[in-house]
């Protein structure tokens, strides 16, 4: 009998807590987070077509932020601190990625596993895509810091600058405008946005 366990195993992300070393306010799973990220990433992609004259493929790169934290089912949410703490540890992580990558894929019958293979770990083929998918994770990080700052949480402060920092070294014009024109209205209550 098959294992057909795939899609039930993805279910699970929202069991899946993220900033475990950080004192939270509101706690976030990696199916709110991959939500997030894949609305931001969609949105980069459109403003890189639509501002700066590129072809890149949003609705792909949609996809691919929807299923970027997949593997954190079997991995667990690994730290930032911690996962890019030394080259040694991040190279470790990768591969620990690429057995949890192989692990989910043996829930699906053999003739789909190509379609999801291409969509749970970052691909050179697809490097352009996944490089707007990492800015929409550092973005989403960045929003989590300013609601916790707005709960009153000083524990994101250190992380709110580091991640800003973080996004203003990728160079990416989507990144800035994203940061520019739509980042403020974060910092808004609901009485103020509407």
């Amino acid at each position: 009998m098959e294992n057909n366990n795939f899609f039930a195993m993805l279910s699970r992300m929202k069991y899946i807590n993220r900033w475990g070393l950080m004192r939270n306010t509101i706690h976030e799973n990696i199916s709110e987070h991959s939500l997030d990220v894949a609305i931001i990433a969609h949105a980069l992609a459109t403003f890189s077509n639509k501002y700066f004259g590129n072809n890149i493929n949003a609705e792909r790169v949609a996809l691919l932020a929807i299923f970027h934290d997949c593997t954190e089912i079997i991995t667990g949410d690994m730290p930032t601190p911690i996962k890019y703490y030394a080259p040694e540890i991040r190279e470790a992580y990768k591969e620990v990625e690429n057995v949890a990558k192989d692990r989910l894929l043996k829930g699906l019958p053999e003739e789909l596993t190509d379609v999801y293979d291409s969509l749970l770990i970052e691909t050179e083929e697809e490097a352009e895509l996944w490089r707007f998918v990492k800015a929409a994770d550092k973005m989403s990080a960045l929003i989590k810091c300013i609601e916790e700052k707005r709960m009153g949480n000083d524990d994101f402060v250190k992380a709110k600058a580091s991640t800003l920092k973080s996004l203003k070294k990728m160079k990416m014009p989507e990144v800035d405008l994203f940061i520019e024109k739509y980042l403020p209205a974060y910092q808004l209550t609901l009485d103020e946005q509407t």
